[in-house]
């Protein structure tokens, strides 16, 4: 996959604190990326450095294969964590003005809105004042802001904060159709059940380091712990002891319903898969057999403690 975007040892320094060491990364074109990390770990300030609202003391930002220059920012919308918009400005004037400071006509700028506005339900807020908009509502408008232009790389900071989670699903959607028609967005939050159900990629950084990068996938298959979960119709006692020589039958399996029974077994890396099922299978009728892989809530945990 193509890349769009590439930070090349990226370091930023501010008086006495430095909030990003010899930082590097890789966004391919067309997916959604995970932006990880603890507060305080450099993420906005590298967000900050991508959208040129400040500059790195030293490194390189790519876009498309060049090096990222002023006129780049009408090609990205950006989401901030802090949340602004003009309180007596009537929203749909406020929506139009923004449009507009990124380029489109006043025409086309309100046939979007309208479409969008009508989409996430607020069309009927149009001639509100933002002071009366709930938090939720104002929301919604700056997201739909940050897309309206179609830029080719969207950056939202935190974007389900203070959403219901009907509204979150609902941005969910919007964000993984944007990927669908070829926008890329790099994503930054903390919430780890998000990343997992949006992100192909992830970076996660950490005291100013990025520690781990990749594919989502890999990253969870690779920190696995080697543990596995066989459902199977049985004798528990007779599996318990054709495996107990070999390999390490975890104390917290259990029984399942309608008669069937439940295994986790420990499996060393050095051990094959298929000596393990053949062995199961000699005892007992298998029903299921899976890996338990980790979810990216406790790699993120295990990451940050320096455990992986």
């Amino acid at each position: 996959m193509e890349d769009i975007l590439k930070v090349e040892h990226v370091t930023k320094r501010f008086a006495n604190h430095t909030a990003l060491d010899d930082v590097s990364l890789t966004v391919p074109r067309g997916s959604v990326y995970g932006l990880l990390g603890p507060n305080g770990a450099g993420k906005s300030t590298l967000i900050r450095i991508i959208n040129r609202i400040t500059a790195p003391d030293s490194g390189k930002v790519w876009l498309n294969g060049r090096e990222l220059a002023p006129e780049d920012v009408y090609n990205i919308g950006y989401l901030p964590e802090e949340r602004g918009l003009y309180k007596q400005m009537k929203v749909g004037e406020q929506a139009i003005y923004f449009a507009q400071l990124k380029g489109l006509s006043r025409r086309e700028a309100t046939a979007r809105l309208r479409q969008w506005f009508q989409k996430f339900g607020i069309e009927y807020w149009w001639d509100k004042k933002v002071s009366e908009l709930s938090k939720g509502m104002a929301q919604k408008v700056q997201f739909i802001v940050t897309v309206l232009h179609e830029p080719e790389l969207l950056i939202f900071d935190e974007p389900f904060s203070g959403f219901d989670p009907i509204n979150a699903n609902l941005l969910k959607e919007e964000i993984l159709a944007l990927r669908d028609k070829g926008a890329t967005v790099i994503f930054s939050t903390h919430n780890m059940a998000s990343v997992e159900e949006i992100c192909d990629h992830i970076t996660l950084i950490n005291k100013s380091h990025n520690i781990l990068s990749g594919s989502l996938e890999e990253i969870r298959h690779k920190h696995g712990t080697g543990i596995f979960e066989v459902e199977f119709r049985g004798d528990r006692e007779a599996l318990r002891e054709r495996l107990a020589d070999s390999y390490t039958v975890l104390a917290d399996s259990e029984e399942s319903e309608a008669g069937r029974n439940a295994l986790k077994i420990h499996l060393d890396r050095h051990k094959a898969i298929h000596a393990l099922v053949a062995e199961i299978n000699d005892a007992v009728e298998i029903r299921s057999f899976r890996e338990i892989i980790p979810s990216m809530n406790d790699i993120f945990i295990k990451a940050v403690a320096g455990q992986l």
